[in-house]
């Protein structure tokens, strides 16, 4: 089991926002969250990876629970994070950027890894010098992903990456993310709420509500009307 989490509660200030969240990932499984807005997906992942304290219950990252450790702590045992918003520098190059996300490799390994990585993103390998903010939204999202795997994460949080970027990187991102699960077993939680992108990349999807995870269902049954229905909002 890659991830363990067993009633996660957090909080902003007096709030509540999760309420007992509990969930397993296996490695090399890829597995989606979705739910109306405000509902604690973002949340979920920010608590996940130690940006918000957890106020109740447990999670173990392999065999080691991080519940308490700090986000610097969760990244170095494999935890990596592509949050909402994407986040990239945009002043510094593409290539300066991906320089960022091998932050905690040895010395000698950056130009290694870089190259690996660029290799499952090669519309980046002619960007390596311009800078993030010149990048068009889709590019500065290939950019994140490429960028948190230069950390060489054994879990992945990626947080809505379909928000606002054109349909050819839309596939883009869904061929390559499927590629790498193939090659090298990467393990993923997928917060989305484009029906068909979530779809295509889970194994299975657990539907959250009030910050509770209050069902699971498979990918296929996100055709179903009756259960799209239940998620007015959700875009296909």
């Amino acid at each position: 089991m890659m991830l363990d989490v067993q009633g996660l509660r957090t909080a902003y200030g007096r709030i509540p926002i999760l309420n007992g969240i509990s969930f397993a990932v296996g490695e090399g499984e890829f597995v989606g969250i979705l739910g109306h807005n405000g509902m604690g997906k973002t949340t979920l992942l920010k608590a996940l990876m130690g940006f918000l304290p957890a106020t109740g219950g447990r999670v173990r990252l392999e065999q080691d629970d991080i519940t308490a450790a700090e986000p610097y702590r969760r990244a170095r045992l494999g935890l990596g994070y592509v949050p909402q918003g994407r986040e990239i520098f945009p002043q510094l190059t593409v290539l300066d950027n991906l320089r960022m996300g091998c932050s905690k490799q040895q010395s000698g390994a950056e130009r290694e890894t870089i190259e690996a990585v660029l290799e499952e993103f090669p519309r980046l390998k002619r960007l390596l010098d311009r800078t993030g903010g010149a990048l068009s939204g889709g590019e500065q999202q290939l950019l994140a992903i490429a960028r948190c795997l230069c950390g060489k994460p054994r879990l992945v949080l990626l947080d809505e990456p379909t928000e606002g970027i054109q349909p050819s990187i839309i596939d883009e991102i869904v061929e390559t993310l499927q590629r790498l699960r193939g090659r090298s077993g990467l393990t993923m939680i997928l917060v989305e709420q484009n029906l068909d992108f979530i779809a295509a990349l889970s194994q299975r999807i657990l539907i959250i509500q009030k910050g509770t995870i209050t069902r699971e269902v498979q990918p296929d049954e996100l055709h179903d009307a009756s259960l799209v229905g239940e998620f007015i909002g959700i875009t296909t």
